[in-house]
């Protein structure tokens, strides 16, 4: 089993089949090239001096390629924690999901929420807004994620722009950078507002093409598959097999090869091969509207 890194080999070893399948089911970060570029971007935020004009990241791509999965690393990487010298609870990172419709009392709530902070729903916008940026001083948050911002457009022009106005106000009155990501339409949400355009850098996660990052990536996968036999995922059969399935999407290439692995262990194959992937229940993303509609 000299395809698994170490730990995954100790695994498999000790393993029954049923706790593999277990293990197939479970999120797998790989810390591929584009990736590490956005949580260095997002790393230097942390040591940014205070200044009137903060930056920001405005993270793009379509569905289920791999925003969320680089937000969630960051903020893991930077979790909560008590100073050792003076007991006090810091919190760097704050992570949250835009409200469904831009509603500035929902998206303060978003926050309190994350923060487990109480709060009334007789309060006042005011009295929120002092309350959610008295907590974040307080637990010296460094950086502010707010998820999904595409949200933003399911509301009227008016209240696209009270939102935005918002989340301008709450990152210069705290002097902290932001990171926005959503699909493509976030691009659009953000450009509707002249000064917020030009405060965010955009960063665009491209669907993945058959190349040398794509093999690399599979290669990873490969190390963490709980399979005893080797599959040579970088075999060009496979790679086009599964770039053809998953549209370029990390997330279906993750799916895929989770499908693939379990029914490699069920049937006692231990290895993906590309008559196992024509056997998974799995449907392309292209196809999945067709087969709705039908």
């Amino acid at each position: 089993m000299k395809h698994l890194q170490l730990k995954t080999k100790e695994f498999v070893q000790k393993a029954t089949n049923e706790e593999r399948i277990v293990a197939c089911k479970k999120f797998k970060w790989i810390g591929y090239t584009h990736a590490k570029k956005i949580l260095n971007i997002m790393d230097d935020f942390l040591t940014y001096p205070k200044s009137h004009r903060m930056p920001n990241l405005l993270l793009v791509g379509d569905s289920n390629n791999g925003k969320t999965a680089i937000l969630s690393k960051f903020n893991q990487l930077h979790l909560a924690y008590i100073d050792e010298d003076t007991s006090r609870l810091i919190n760097p990172v704050l992570m949250i999901q835009a409200p469904p419709e831009p509603d500035e009392k929902r998206f303060y709530n978003a926050i309190l929420e994350k923060l487990f902070a109480p709060y009334r729903t007789s309060e006042k916008i005011e009295s929120r807004y002092i309350r959610v940026k008295n907590l974040l001083i307080d637990l010296k948050t460094k950086v502010l994620i707010i998820d999904e911002i595409h949200h933003v457009l399911a509301g009227s022009p008016m209240r696209q722009r009270t939102f935005l106005n918002v989340i301008k106000h709450l990152s210069n009155d705290l002097q902290i950078p932001l990171i926005c990501a959503g699909t493509n339409l976030a691009f659009n949400a953000i450009q509707s507002d002249q000064q917020l355009a030009n405060r965010f850098e955009p960063r665009v996660l491209p669907r993945w093409n058959n190349d040398l990052e794509l093999k690399r990536l599979l290669l990873s996968f490969e190390k963490l598959l709980p399979l005893k036999e080797e599959s040579n995922l970088i075999d060009n059969n496979l790679v086009t097999k599964i770039l053809a399935l998953s549209d370029g999407l990390i997330g279906e290439i993750a799916k895929i090869l989770e499908l693939s692995s379990i029914m490699a262990i069920q049937l006692g194959i231990e290895k993906i091969n590309k008559s196992l992937i024509d056997q998974i229940d799995y449907t392309p993303p292209q196809n999945r509207k067709r087969r709705f509609i039908a």
